[in-house]
């Protein structure tokens, strides 16, 4: 018989594709009519490695026995593992059909569905099998996950704990719930959770490295470093390790190291989104990066998981926005954040609104008079505010320069702080409560200053606690970066954030939020003294940056020091997605930006004026 001819056992393929495999046909032979015996050695062979034997094996049960279960929902699994994903899943549906109480099909299923990338489906199955089997880890596992695929933080969070509950000394769960912890932007506690993972595994090189990244975005360098180093030697060239590892290094303007990194992490994973994506944000691109192009556009035809196309998508928006390829450049923007919009939660516009109409109307001159506590006579603290991507970075560069200023980075202290006050507004004891949150505040940064006088905070969001910081704080000083406003939506519209920052994705979330933040400044304009807040004009800054660095320095107490206006020499830590820039001499390059992309822009240009120019 030759292998074209049809198989004798009845199924109608070619004996090659049947049980002309080799193994297979002595197989079927031994256990024909055996249904189970059928099953077994497919069990057997698939355990072995041995997946197109094992579906030969599984299909021939099934044309002994079309309704077993079992078979079907094995073969589903073994052409799962191999790739062939829709027809697993279309399996899977059978043995539901014949068992609909099969909590492992709908498990697998599920499997199937993420794969699909039919997220809610897969939620649904992981549900189901839940209910079926309430004890079982791995499902609870994979429905953590689904849920974060698609933005639902809160649930997957309490699905992770629910799984470790279940089995509390999992070293891969609390690796993977520190991931998610850290996508929220909880790094303290995604910390512990990447330490816990490593006393229960120490060789976990996953969980050394997520603990470097995690170090780094906490702007630990060193640590994270360390950790990387630890990782890679448990697991030689692992990319993930590589790829923070070069990140620390650009943080620190070693550019050449980064690259080496990156491109070593590339080789040890050809496939790596990151290590591509990376080599973008150390220069601008130009048209002899041809072949990064290339092999950018062949990773991104794989079937990526949403937040690693995305990554890779931001790269090429800004390969093609170096090279004044506008239109390719907004159709890689316009696609990365629609991906990262279904990792996120949904934004809910409404909620910033109402709190700043809460603020505008509790937080008013009268109770500034009254909340505002005994000076502490504390002048080290400066605040740098304003929009994402509208200059926070370049002012706090300038500043950091001075010897008598530490740059702290952004400090989420007031975010915490402002919270616990805010909710004890009415009680009588809100004073103490916020006497203590600014005692706190000056004590850790007496902890980072080391002597020196001025500790500059840059958290951008800053701007929705002025009124707390100003009542607790009376002798900080304030610096508001200012930008144009479809620029600076622009720009953080085409930077690929760390932060779970929900209003960033969607050119309207991002026009409501910018009318929100001209709101709040207005009324801290309206009820401060003179003298709190200086205003800082991004474009202004770049045009003249001697006497507009000179206005900073002296709004903060100190005397000029010509070190400032070299501030791109400095080798401090700067963790910002304009690492590069902010390594370079001051530049109008980004100012006007927002023109090369006018057709595109829609809600955006309701911020200006009618007829801007």
């Amino acid at each position: 018989m030759g292998r074209n001819d049809p198989c004798p056992c009845g199924s109608g393929e070619k004996y090659k594709h049947c049980c002309g495999r080799i193994g297979a046909r002595r197989a079927v032979a031994a256990t024909t009519g055996d249904v189970a015996g059928h099953v077994n050695r497919g069990n057997e062979l698939a355990r072995q490695g041995r997946m197109e034997e094992a579906s030969a094996i599984y299909r021939h049960a099934l044309l002994l026995d079309p309704d077993l279960a079992e078979a079907h929902h094995n073969l589903g699994t073994v052409l799962l593992e191999t790739g062939q994903i829709a027809e697993a899943l279309e399996h899977y549906r059978r043995a539901l059909e014949v068992k609909p109480d099969y909590a492992e099909a709908h498990e697998n299923a599920g499997d199937a569905l993420m794969k699909l990338e039919r997220i809610g489906e897969a939620i649904d199955s992981y549900r189901r099998a839940l209910e079926l089997r309430p004890d079982w880890v791995t499902a609870c596992h994979s429905l953590a996950n689904a849920l974060a695929a698609v933005g639902r933080m809160e649930e997957s969070l309490a699905a992770y704990r629910r799984a470790m509950a279940l089995d509390p000394n999992g070293a891969l769960l609390h690796n993977n719930f520190g991931s998610l912890l850290r996508g929220c932007g909880q790094l303290d506690e995604a910390a512990a959770c990447f330490r816990r993972a490593l006393e229960l595994d120490p060789r976990l090189a996953e969980a050394q490295s997520n603990l470097g990244l995690t170090y780094r975005l906490a702007g630990r360098p060193q640590e994270a470093r360390a950790s990387c180093l630890r990782a890679l030697e448990l697991k030689p060239n692992f990319a993930p390790a590589l790829t923070t590892l070069a990140e620390s290094y650009a943080d620190t303007g070693d550019f050449a190291g980064a690259e080496r990194c990156f491109r070593q992490a590339a080789a040890a994973d050809r496939d790596s989104p990151q290590a591509w994506a990376g080599l973008t944000r150390l220069r601008k691109m130009n048209r002899q990066d041809g072949d990064w192009l290339t092999e950018a556009q062949r990773i991104a035809a794989l079937p990526l998981p949403p937040r690693q196309e995305a990554c890779l998508r931001y790269a090429m928006g800004k390969y093609f926005d170096d090279l004044a390829d506008y239109e390719h450049a907004f159709d890689n923007f316009r696609r990365a954040n629609e991906l990262t919009k279904c990792t996120r939660a949904a934004h809910q516009p409404e909620a910033l609104t109402q709190l700043v109409d809460r603020i505008i109307e509790t937080e008013d001159r009268e109770w500034l008079r009254r909340s505002q506590i005994t000076p502490s006579g504390s002048e080290r603290a400066v605040f740098i505010v304003g929009m994402l991507r509208s200059g926070t970075t370049l002012a706090e560069q300038i500043l950091a320069a001075h010897p008598q200023v530490l740059g702290a980075g952004e400090l989420p202290f007031w975010g915490s702080a402002a919270l616990t006050v805010r909710s004890a507004a009415d009680h009588p004891d809100h004073q103490a409560r916020l006497e203590r949150q600014a005692s706190l505040y000056l004590s850790s940064l007496a902890s980072l200053a080391r002597g020196v006088p001025r500790v500059v905070d840059k958290m951008p969001g800053n701007f929705l606690a002025l009124g707390l910081i100003h009542a607790g704080l009376p002798h900080a000083r304030v610096i508001h970066l200012r930008r144009h406003p479809v620029d600076t939506c622009l720009s953080i519209y085409f930077q690929h954030l760390e932060s779970a920052l929900s209003y960033t994705n969607d050119l309207e979330d991002l026009a409501r939020y910018y009318r929100n933040y001209v709101r709040i400044m207005e009324h801290w304009h309206s009820i401060f003294p003179p003298g709190v807040i200086l205003d800082v004009p991004y474009e202004a800054l770049v045009q003249d940056p001697e006497s507009w660095s000179r206005r900073m320095v002296e709004h903060i107490g100190l005397a000029w020091d010509p070190r400032c206006l070299s501030f791109y020499s400095s080798p401090r830590t700067v963790i910002t997605a304009s690492k590069w820039q902010v390594r370079q001499p001051i530049t109008t390059a980004a100012v006007g930006r927002w023109k090369s992309y006018r057709a595109h822009l829609g809600p955006l240009m309701e911020l200006m004026a009618p007829d801007p120019v």
